[in-house]
């Protein structure tokens, strides 16, 4: 890896850390070669810090280090994006990221769409919306919808429309997310339970 670590006066490049699960930023440091090679050695993230003026290992004293997972440098050679999986907070303020943001896996829309599911579960101001109508009609409807999409996803997959096999596997998906809420958990907690099997 050519780090171009003289393309500044200071020697020091920016490090994005980034977590390798989530993909979310967590910090920005600066890393001079030395910085970098003990990063490398010992697989805990260091950084040169600008205003203690030498190396600095995150976690030295709160123990919430970022272990290494892997450093990718850019097209210009003076940037490095390292990914890492964080132990405890990332921010010194306590946080997970220094910009105050949780730092939790997201999937796109359909995290999207579970927030708007979870806010129609208790609805007062839309308490006809389907959502909300089949919260107050029980576990059993809701389990009984997710059976019928499921029926209904097969039976397109039998066909070449694929149209209707979209659309039935979005009813599906959307019930399925409905489900999950009923139960008390989340597309994170089926997630983690596919990672640990993989």
């Amino acid at each position: 890896m050519q780090i171009d670590f003289n393309k500044n006066s200071d020697g020091l490049v920016p490090a994005i850390v980034q977590d390798a699960t989530t993909k979310n930023v967590l910090m920005l440091g600066y890393m001079n070669q030395e910085a970098f090679e003990k990063t490398t050695e010992t697989q805990k993230v260091t950084f040169f810090s600008r205003s203690k003026q030498r190396l600095w290992t995150k976690g030295e004293e709160s123990g919430n280090f970022l272990n290494l997972v892997d450093i990718q440098i850019d097209c210009d050679n003076d940037t490095l994006l390292v990914t890492v999986d964080p132990v405890g907070p990332t921010c010194h303020k306590g946080t997970d990221t220094c910009w105050a943001v949780e730092n939790v896996q997201g999937y796109g829309f359909l995290s999207t769409l579970e927030g708007v599911i979870e806010s129609r579960k208790n609805d007062q101001e839309n308490p006809d919306s389907y959502v909300a109508s089949l919260f107050r009609k029980g576990i059993n409807k809701i389990a009984q919808k997710v059976g019928e999409e499921a029926v209904e996803t097969v039976i397109e997959a039998k066909d070449d429309n694929e149209e209707l096999f979209l659309n039935e596997s979005a009813d599906l998906l959307f019930h399925y997310l409905i489900l999950l809420q009923a139960k008390g958990y989340s597309l994170n907690d089926i997630a983690q339970v596919l990672e640990k099997r993989h």
